[in-house]
């Protein structure tokens, strides 16, 4: 078939932006691209990929997933249904903690993402800053396939372990850094999302809280003594993190930011005596 007669397929069943993109993709062109080579044969492997993903959106499929990549902080990330699609909140979280850490470290860090998905934050954050070491923790198999396969392809030295939280983790951080769960049981979301995403990385417990007490109720050992923490959080959720931030540790400070819609949606822990920054 001819891009053309591609595109007038793809048009017909999803979106014609997401038609564009899906066919540019496969092509290893820029959608704008396209009408350059619209009388292009297209082999007959190629097509059927191209249909099976037009397909796939057409019955409610995210474009991320139909593609099988995202971008995330400048870099291409392999995602699949086993993973969230990253948010650009996420690269909010992931652009001030770099910023806190230059700040607030003169040494290289040793950083510990909690529930690392397919291993956006604590890969970039690799990029990003001087590190010792990056460890990525999840309680998913299925989800740590992917993040191997996000550390092949950015040449990463990230340490990957199957891990309940801390439950298997035996060193202590300067960064520990966690985008949970926390959406309520009870919470309506979009359907796209409620019917792609995994349920496992989207709902917190009856309050949305169940993984920041996870976290917070069993973090100190894992703390060196001059500590970041960073979580991304819902955007009603602030006080009562600051509720149990003051529950379980002492002698913080704490940082709650907005994101670029005026959003409460990041909370920094800052943990050493006397702080300084």
């Amino acid at each position: 078939m001819k891009v053309e007669e591609l595109l007038v397929y793809g048009k017909a069943h999803c979106h014609s932006d997401f038609a564009k993109i899906l066919l540019a993709d496969l092509l290893g062109l820029n959608p704008l691209e396209l009408l350059n080579y619209l009388s292009f044969i297209v082999d007959s492997e190629k097509c059927e990929r191209y249909k099976r993903a037009v397909l796939a959106i057409e019955n409610g499929t995210p474009l991320q997933y139909a593609l099988g990549k995202v971008n995330f902080y400048g870099n291409e990330f392999i995602i699949n249904e086993n993973v969230l699609i990253p948010r650009f909140e996420t690269e909010e979280l992931v652009e001030n903690t770099v910023k806190y850490s230059k700040e607030f470290f003169k040494d290289p860090v040793d950083i510990i993402d909690l529930g690392c998905g397919s291993g956006v934050i604590g890969l970039t954050l690799e990029k990003k800053i001087s590190t010792n070491s990056v460890d990525l923790i999840d309680i998913s198999d299925k989800a740590l396939e992917i993040a191997n396969k996000n550390c092949e392809k950015l040449n990463s030295k990230a340490h990957i372990l199957q891990s309940d939280m801390f439950e298997s983790v035996e060193k202590k951080y300067d960064i520990i850094i966690s985008n949970p769960p926390y959406i309520r049981d009870d919470e309506e979301i979009e359907e796209i999302v409620k019917n792609n995403e995994p349920s496992i990385a989207l709902y917190g417990g009856k309050d949305g809280l169940d993984f920041y007490r996870k976290i917070l109720s069993s973090i100190k050992p894992y703390m060196k003594e001059r500590c970041l923490i960073a979580f991304e959080i819902g955007m009603n959720q602030q006080d009562q993190i600051r509720s149990l931030i003051q529950q379980y540790l002492d002698n913080v400070e704490v940082i709650c930011k907005k994101d670029l819609s005026e959003k409460d949606r990041m909370i920094f822990i800052f943990k050493q005596e006397g702080i300084t920054r």
